[in-house]
């Protein structure tokens, strides 16, 4: 079920749909800047009245604030009584990007990229959206770089997308068998209440504000002032090329432990902020990556879309079938395919007395080159 073709949110209601929301997010940041407002002043005008121990000035400001407190209870317990639950639909979505964030537990908090592909029946095209949602660590293999999924989403809140990590059987079948065309960056959705900097930054402008006012109005009586301070800035920096490792120690510290070589692959994207490394070497006690930020992604390696899971079954199987006896060290390279739709190249060695040998593996874990020891 390919969508090759599709309209996009952007092309077919953005401007009336932008025009709309722009309206009524002018009308909420009034609204927040005028009830910031109001809170300030009254605060400030408990705090003259309480420094003039001017009485109708106290009970002014606490009187304001006491009204709006009780406007605030009524106003949620009525919006309570309408809400109803959120009617989800079912779709399908190309997963564009998805970055791991954390990964002490065995659920990870993975960053999602997602064109979502609704069904033709929500009258609603194709659009982009990003997310972020807890992954078990042993499925995560299951979701790559232009892979299908299964996601739940809201229809009257577009961003408010779920991966459906347990998908029914034809929901399942649909999505081994679906293509589905990345959606432009222009449709992006994002949720309006999402950006709280800039609304932080109109509730304290608002209680400044007010506040500044109460002052100004009694400074005869205060004679006070004050002064503004600037806050630094943050300088930025880019880097072209990037390359780092790691060693683990202590017992039970060997990257063949189940779950260890993933969760030291997040460390080192974390340390070099990229998923997109062009190698990586993994040893008995140490992992390194190096890349090119240059590069693009076609011509590097995913680093959370690798079967770490399977890799210690390589290794076994590289130590006792490819002649040699006793080795002594092995070593996992993995690096990009030679293009094509080829994935990405895992090449496991191992060493003894008897020498070098080798065996190589597609990026599912399949293994499709062996080279023995005394094989040319």
């Amino acid at each position: 079920m390919g969508t090759t073709g599709q309209r996009y949110v952007s092309e077919v209601n953005g401007p009336v749909e932008q025009g709309r929301s722009g309206v009524g997010r002018v009308l909420a940041a009034l609204r927040l800047t005028v009830v910031s407002g109001v809170i300030g002043a009254a605060l400030a005008a408990l705090v003259v009245g309480v420094i003039l121990k001017d009485v109708p000035v106290l009970a002014t400001g606490g009187g304001v604030l006491v009204l709006l407190v009780l406007l605030a209870f009524l106003g949620g317990r009525r919006g309570a009584g309408r809400d109803e639950p959120p009617a989800l639909r079912t779709a399908l979505a190309r997963i564009e990007d998805l970055r791991a964030t954390g990964g002490e537990t065995a659920d990870v908090p993975v960053t999602f990229r997602l064109t979502v592909a609704p069904e033709p029946e929500d009258e609603r095209p194709a659009y982009r959206v990003k997310i972020s949602q807890s992954i078990n660590l042993v499925d995560i293999p299951a979701y790559r770089p232009r892979g299908i999924a299964v996601v739940e989403y809201h229809p009257e809140k577009p961003w408010d997308v779920r991966i459906v990590t347990r998908p029914t059987p034809e929901w399942s079948r649909r999505a081994e068998e679906a293509e589905i065309d990345s959606a432009p960056e222009s449709t992006l959705v994002r949720d309006p209440d999402g950006g709280t900097g800039a609304w932080c930054l109109l509730v304290l402008v608002g209680l400044l504000a007010g506040a500044a006012l109460v002052v100004l109005v009694f400074r005869g009586e205060l004679f006070v002032s004050g002064d503004a301070g600037d806050g630094p800035a943050k300088p930025s920096s880019a880097s072209r090329t990037f390359s780092t490792s790691t060693t683990v120690s202590g017992p039970s510290s060997s990257l063949l432990t189940f779950g260890r070589m993933r969760v030291t692959a997040m460390e080192l994207e974390a340390r070099v902020d990229s998923a997109y490394v062009t190698a990586i070497t993994i040893e008995d006690h140490r992992m390194a990556v190096r890349g090119d930020s240059a590069l693009p992604p076609a011509e590097t390696v995913h680093l959370q879309s690798l079967p770490y899971e399977l890799f210690p079954g390589l290794v076994r199987e590289a130590r006792t079938t490819l002649g040699v006896r006793e080795p002594e060290s092995w070593r996992i390279d993995v690096t990009p395919g030679t293009g094509g739709g080829v994935g990405p190249r895992v090449r496991v060695t191992v060493s003894g007395e008897e020498g070098t040998a080798h065996l190589d593996a597609d990026a599912a874990g399949r293994v499709t080159d062996r080279r023995a020891v005394g094989v040319s």
